[in-house]
């Protein structure tokens, strides 16, 4: 599954809200409007952690796709790659981070491509018509609030 979207700014600027990514880190970025509907002590960040940004090859953290799911941080390449593994069952993934610059000097952009790889998977037709329909909207909710967060942020410099 693979998904792309634009959001405000550099990719060194970018990159830190990627790297505290996740459940018991930063969260999973929804907007102010969705965040309303979750309890407080279950909505994102709305700054960057330091200490949530220190993300190294071999790391570990928690996933929602369960409760003991995890992911392994495999490959770090700031401000441009973060790649993580894990294995469900007998299901291998992995999910890539890929940050690209763009727009111009005046109004800079960062292309965000997410690429998430499964197999084997055994219903196919599954994958991609149900788990499709997660992802986008999980990758929907996720643009939207990162770039509510970025915006905001730029705002009140």
């Amino acid at each position: 599954m693979d998904r792309a979207f634009t959001l405000p700014g550099h990719a060194a600027d970018v990159w830190p809200w990627f790297l505290q990514l996740g459940k018991r880190r930063a969260g999973w970025y929804l907007t102010t409007a969705l965040e309303r509907a979750i309890p407080r002590s279950r909505r994102a960040l709305r700054r960057i952690d330091p200490k949530l940004t220190q993300l190294r090859v071999g790391d570990v953290i928690p996933d929602w796709g369960g409760r003991n799911a995890t992911f392994e941080v495999v490959r770090v390449e700031p401000p441009a790659a973060l790649v993580y593994g894990s294995t469900r069952g007998s299901v291998k993934l992995s999910w890539a981070i890929v940050l690209g610059d763009g727009g111009s000097s005046e109004e800079p952009t960062t292309r965000v491509q997410l690429r998430l790889r499964l197999s084997p998977v055994r219903r196919l037709w599954l994958a991609r018509s149900a788990g499709a329909l997660v992802d986008l909207l999980t990758v929907a909710g996720l643009a939207s609030g990162l770039r509510e967060r970025l915006e905001h942020r730029g705002r009140h410099r």
